[in-house]
């Protein structure tokens, strides 16, 4: 394993991290807590030391699975967790990975606050993240304000944002970092979903922005992976089970013209996390690690060959041709203009 250290601060965390939505909210199948912190357990002796959830994971199922795992190794894990659902009030209303009300008001806030650090059984969180800020929360002065003050009274060590593509995502992560210079950005981004974190990573640099990102979906739900066929199918309560036919059949197609990086000691998942960590911003990347072989396969991927210049010249052409193939672009906020994206906003602050 290899390690990375936030810009201005003393926060280091290994290349490969440890998301721990795939152990708590049943979205890639449904893990006993007793494997959970085993598979945990095992991602710690691999060297990996960042470990991301949210309160709102299993209605505090992944940070109490923390708990559990790292209670007696505390000073030696970084704790990277998220905010602003409430469901404490709203957990009943739930369905699928549709959002519940959020509530960034200082009283909620602090209250989930006091919360985590409970279920984590610790006296700090190190990295404290916006779950799917919207640009209400990134344009509210107060709320960054609270979050500066709990830093000083050192409940948190660092904060940033969490952003999810079809919530909000472009113009939230640019004025994360170009407005508020935060610390840390979670987004998407992976070599067959380069926008909008391209852009996103383009204003950081732009603006010379101390900002360090966590990569999620890394594999693209797993079709970076390159295990998929046309036979490939998914259990009724994954959520890929949702996703329409063209998805596997056109990712499949995308991934045929990438096999050029898998090499004798490098697999295609291991290179599609090298692609990551070819960019210096990148801190720790969160692949969905749900079973005990990708999580020695991913952990492994930092000591594998490095990407080369000509490899990565390839990705680049074969990304600007959509990968050889034709499909309708994909329509979420990320693609729509800022105008169109306040549009979007009032339409939806209205219902």
């Amino acid at each position: 394993m290899k390690y990375r250290t936030y810009p201005q601060t003393e926060i280091t965390v290994s290349e490969v991290g440890f998301g721990l939505w795939t152990t708590a909210t049943g979205w890639w199948g449904n893990m006993s807590d007793e494997d959970a912190v085993a598979m945990l357990e095992e991602a710690f002796d691999l060297g990996i030391t960042l470990f991301d959830a949210a309160d709102t994971y299993g209605n505090g199922r992944s940070e109490e699975q923390l708990a559990k795992a790292f209670a007696r190794k505390r000073d030696r894990v970084v704790y990277s967790t998220k905010f602003g659902y409430d469901f404490y009030n709203h957990a009943g209303e739930r369905k699928g990975q549709f959002e519940i009300p959020a509530d960034f008001s200082e009283r909620h806030v602090r209250f989930a606050l006091e919360q985590s650090l409970r279920r984590l059984q610790t006296d700090c969180i190190d990295i404290w993240q916006m779950h799917n800020a919207h640009l209400e929360q990134i344009r509210d002065d107060a709320l960054w304000e609270l979050l500066e003050s709990l830093r000083r009274e050192g409940k948190i060590r660092s904060y940033g944002v969490a952003l999810g593509p079809a919530i909000g995502w472009l113009y939230e992560g640019i004025e994360a970092t170009t407005r508020r210079n935060t610390t840390n950005v979670q987004m998407i981004w992976n070599i067959l979903e380069q926008f909008p974190g391209d852009a996103m990573l383009r204003a950081s640099n732009e603006s010379g922005a101390a900002t360090g990102y966590q990569i999620r979906v890394p594999h693209s739900s797993g079709m970076l992976e390159g295990k998929y066929t046309l036979e490939t199918t998914f259990p009724p309560s994954d959520h890929r089970s949702h996703r329409p036919r063209s998805w596997l059949v056109n990712g499949i197609k995308k991934i045929e013209t990438l096999r050029f990086l898998e090499l004798p000691n490098r697999t295609l998942g291991q290179a599609a996390i090298q692609w990551l960590l070819a960019e210096p911003r990148v801190m720790t990347v969160l692949p969905n690690i749900y079973d005990r072989e990708q999580l020695r396969e991913f952990a492994a991927a930092p000591e594998t060959p490095v990407l080369t210049p000509d490899e990565l010249r390839r990705i680049q052409v074969l990304a600007a041709t959509n990968f050889g193939v034709e499909e309708p672009p994909m329509k979420y906020k990320g693609t729509m203009t800022e105008e169109q994206y306040a549009s979007a906003s009032l339409e939806e602050a209205a219902r």
